[in-house]
């Protein structure tokens, strides 16, 4: 029997930090099942280092990482996508593509951790909990029976993690 990979997408404005740390972390907790990608409307060109930093903290991968625009995942030749997610509170007021094949989509919103000012053990700390929260929201995603929920279920349980 072949098991059905979902390709799920984080989405945030920059593509620096909490979008990188959520496909990092789907891609190490629902390895199998998941297939995470990471972009942004407006990416910065660069992945934060404490992003990589957190994830190195955590023994997850940190090469391979880059800050690249959401429409990569829109052309034809882009994966298909099972699930979008946007997880910073600017990217669910802006326009986002169409995207093929009708993605289940959710916000998941979290404060961006590389905004935080202060010390780097304050910046350092900002980045684990992000971390921390989307790990959550991930696990509790991961525990969903995805093959017995209708859409509308499904739909509406993927908002409700948003709010965890």
């Amino acid at each position: 029997m072949t098991v059905k990979t979902y390709n799920v997408l984080f989405i945030c404005t920059g593509n620096s930090a909490r979008s990188i740390l959520a496909e990092g972390l789907m891609n190490h907790y629902g390895r199998g099942q998941f297939k995470a990608f990471s972009a942004g409307s407006h990416p910065t060109g660069v992945v934060n280092p404490l992003a990589l930093a957190e994830l190195d903290r955590l023994r997850l991968p940190t090469d391979g990482y880059r800050s690249k625009s959401w429409e990569v995942f829109a052309r034809p030749e882009a994966p298909p996508l099972d699930f979008v997610f946007t997880v910073c509170d600017n990217a669910a007021g802006e326009v986002c593509p169409t995207w093929p094949g009708q993605p289940m989509t959710a916000h998941w919103g979290l404060p961006d951790p590389a905004a935080v000012q202060g010390t780097d053990e304050q910046k350092q700390l900002a980045f684990k909990d992000t971390a921390v929260m989307l790990t959550r929201r991930i696990q509790l995603m991961l525990s969903l029976p995805l093959e017995s929920l209708d859409a509308l279920s499904l739909q509406h349980r993927l908002r409700e993690i948003g709010t965890q």
